[in-house]
Formats: structure tokens, sequence, C-alpha cells
């Protein structure tokens, strides 16, 4: 009974999804490595229900005011509008944000950063600062695992700031402060037990930034000079606002470890340590001052 269950199931999807792509009149989605996933999207958003809601209702018509709003929606996608900015949100760390094109969309490959700070800054009380925060995915993670942490999330956008002051109100997270500043010059005046940042970290002439989503992300949370530029100057910077011992943790491009860790080294920073991301690539280095 089961397994007939399950191929019921399985049959009703194909259907299902078969009656979709009538609908789209089989285009297909450009710069998607997850066309169905996309799909899946767009008409959850169309029909306001989450995505469960396609595969217990296979059999579901769309209305006239769902289908004219699912095209629209479609319509976006195939312009290459990534699919993030199209419904105005991505998860974090189990967290639902609000992003816009003001800010980059938070990647899972950065929740690395959150997982470095959470396991070795182990104060139950502390004060914590994000850099270039965005979104605030990073600092509101931080805030939302540790209440009685004092988090201060940084940007040089006052656009960004203003999605990331929506994403605390929105999930009512208040251990959190909002500064407008170019790194650590926009911190406040005291000394921090840990500084975090996933810094832009592309080189300006890179040709990633004519390529996917990326095309459509704010270039000044992507582009640093030759790569290094942002993460040099937050190097030198940290020093002055972090505790003795304090943690430095910086997110980096796929092939900039090794130089990272350079820097780190020539700072004057200690215990250095590199850590992989869930591809086994490494894309995260902690320091301490």
């Amino acid at each position: 009974m089961q397994v007939k269950y399950v191929i019921f199931i399985a049959m009703a999807m194909v259907r299902f999804m078969t009656r979709v792509t009538e609908i789209l009149k089989t285009k297909e989605i450009p710069d998607s490595s997850t066309p169905r996933l996309d799909l899946e999207l767009l008409l959850a958003e169309a029909l306001h229900e989450p995505r469960s809601f396609l595969y217990a209702n296979s059999e579901y018509e769309l209305d006239a005011e769902q289908e004219k709003i699912f095209q629209a929606l479609y319509q976006r996608r195939l312009q290459g509008e990534p699919i993030a900015y199209i419904l105005g949100k991505r998860e974090f760390w189990s967290l639902e944000l609000m992003v816009n094109n003001k800010v980059l969309i938070p990647r899972p490959e950065t929740e690395l950063l959150v997982e470095i700070i959470l396991d070795k800054l182990r104060y139950e009380r502390a004060d914590v600062a994000d850099l270039g925060s965005g979104s605030g995915a990073i600092a509101l993670a931080l805030a939302h695992e540790r209440p009685l942490w004092d988090v201060v999330s940084v940007d040089i956008s006052a656009d960004a700031l203003w999605v990331a002051r929506q994403n605390a109100m929105k999930l009512q997270i208040q251990n959190i402060e909002f500064c407008c500043g170019d790194w650590c010059n926009g911190l406040p005046d005291k000394l921090f037990d840990a500084i975090v940042s996933n810094p832009p970290y592309i080189a300006k002439h890179d040709p990633h930034l004519q390529e996917g989503d990326v095309r459509h992300e704010p270039f000044i949370a992507l582009e640093s000079g030759d790569g290094l530029d942002a993460i040099r100057k937050i190097i030198v910077q940290a020093k002055d606002k972090l505790k003795v011992g304090g943690l430095l943790v910086l997110e980096h491009g796929h092939d900039q470890s090794d130089d990272v860790q350079k820097l780190l080294q020539k700072g004057g920073y200690k215990e250095i340590i590199p850590y992989k991301d869930f591809a086994g690539i490494y894309r995260a280095v902690m320091a301490k001052r």
C-alpha cells in the first residue's frame, strides 16, 4: 500500500509539472541551475501558499488572477532577475530575511562564519560586530542565537541598513545596533570580543561580475580592487577595535585563503585557522588579536 501511494504521488507530481510546463509554453529559465525549484517557488508565491501546497494539491487550477501574477513573476525570472529579489526574501540560518537589490543575497556558505563565531566565542555576554552587514544576515543570526550578546551591524550603505533594520523588527531581535560607516570606522567607541565580515572580494575586472545573479547585486558589495582591498583594510583597522585575544573572522574567495592568511600574519595576528565550506573549499579564516 505504501509503495502504491508513493507511486501515485510521483505520478501526480509529473502530471502537475507537465501542466506547469504547458502554462509556461515550455520556455526555459536562463541562468538557473535549479529551474524546477524556481518554478515551484514562483508558483507558490503566486498562490500565496508554501511549496508543500503544490505537492498536496497537484490538480489545483490557477484562476485568472493567480495566473496573471505567476506570469509577471515568471517574466522577471526570464530577464535573469534573481529569484530572491523577485520573492523579496531569502532564508539564512533558518531566519527568513527580506532582501532587495540594495543588498547582497545571503549565501548558504556564509553560514560558516556564524558557526565559527558560535563555536569559538563561548562567552555568555559578548560584544560582536558584523562589518558590511547588508541584509543583516550574519549579525541577526548571531543576535538571535545569543540574546545576551550586544551585536553591532555596520554598513556604508544607508539603503542596506534600512533592510537590516526591517529584518530586525520583523524577527523581533532587539540586541542589535545599526551603524552607518566604512568598515571599522563605523563602529562605536568600544572594544569587541569578535569582528566578523563577509566583505567584497571579487577583483574589479573579474568576468564573474557579469554572470548569473551577481549581475543584479550591488557592485559595492562584490568588487574590491584586486579582490583583497577590503580585506586588507579590515585586517588593519580591526586590531584597534578588538580586545586582546579577540576574534577576527573573514569570508574570502575560493582561491584567496593563502593570501588572506599571509595578510593576517603580516598584521600581527596569531592562531590563524582556515576553514572549509560545505563543498570542501577554503572559504573563511579566523585569527586572534
